[in-house]
């Protein structure tokens, strides 16, 4: 009989109850989605979870600095001040530029898997995890080495038995900065969406792929609320055309696409 596979809690019950608890230890899942829809939360989220149940924790921020990733968490009753002090998590600084131990002066992707490897040695044996926020921002000016990049940092992260959140960009009006190789190299997508409804701003996920996991396929609104985060309100009862991309946006994709896949 095959074992059975072990899972890491993402922290967000609502999420972890469509891939049947967790996220399958050592796996590599892609975060995708516009600027908006709550993958940052959702990262700080699964590394709060990890604090949690003891892992080793890592967080790469390229988007934001280090500050506000501790304000971000803050807001939602998770004291990543306290783990870093406690030798539980090293936030890594990719945007800053500065000259502190646990920052990165360039968007390097050897730079940043040597980063991470230093800091799971800092933090010392045990199971770890790592979110990083954005993966994307390596190769928005080269988005044809997006399978490139992924597929060296799966290869070399995978000897350390890392469990890895990497969050993709999308942003709807250009389709060049979407991360198509990671989507291809990944062991799970998780995409989040968001929609005008009724002149209200709506969010919503989906699982797109999750291997070793019977995982939901129906689309689920969130919410993300004050001192709380982010939650799960319920699936989501409509058709496929109210939510999917614009035809003229759909056709721009496949094009990018394509022309990566020519290059590589």
């Amino acid at each position: 009989m095959p074992s059975e596979v072990s899972r890491l809690r993402t922290g967000v019950k609502g999420i972890d109850d469509l891939i049947e608890g967790g996220i399958p230890e050592g796996f590599l899942v892609a975060v995708t989605g516009e600027p908006g829809c709550g993958k940052t939360i959702f990262s700080i989220h699964f590394i709060n979870q990890g604090i949690l149940d003891g892992d080793k924790c890592i967080y790469i921020t390229t988007e934001e600095s280090r500050e506000s990733i501790m304000r971000q968490a803050s807001q939602f009753g998770m004291d990543f001040e306290k783990a870093m002090e406690d030798g539980k998590l090293i936030i890594v600084d990719a945007l800053m530029g500065r000259e502190d131990k646990w920052s990165l002066k360039s968007l390097d992707m050897e730079a940043l898997v040597e980063k991470i490897i230093e800091a799971k040695k800092e933090l010392g044996y045990g199971r770890a995890r790592i979110a990083i926020d954005s993966l994307s921002a390596f190769w928005l000016d080269r988005p044809a080495m997006a399978r490139r990049y992924s597929y060296y940092l799966k290869k070399v992260l995978s000897k350390w038995n890392f469990t890895i959140l990497a969050v993709s960009q999308y942003a709807i009006t250009t389709a060049e900065s979407f991360g198509w190789g990671i989507e291809h190299i990944a062991d799970g997508i998780i995409r989040f969406r968001r929609a005008l409804r009724g002149g209200e701003l709506k969010r919503f996920v989906i699982i797109e792929k999750m291997r070793q996991t019977n995982h939901s396929r129906y689309l689920h609104e969130i919410d993300i609320r004050p001192g709380v985060g982010l939650m799960v309100l319920g699936r989501v009862e409509r058709r496929v055309e109210n939510y999917k991309l614009p035809p003229d946006v759909m056709r721009r994709i496949i094009e990018a696409k394509r022309r990566a896949e020519e290059i590589l």
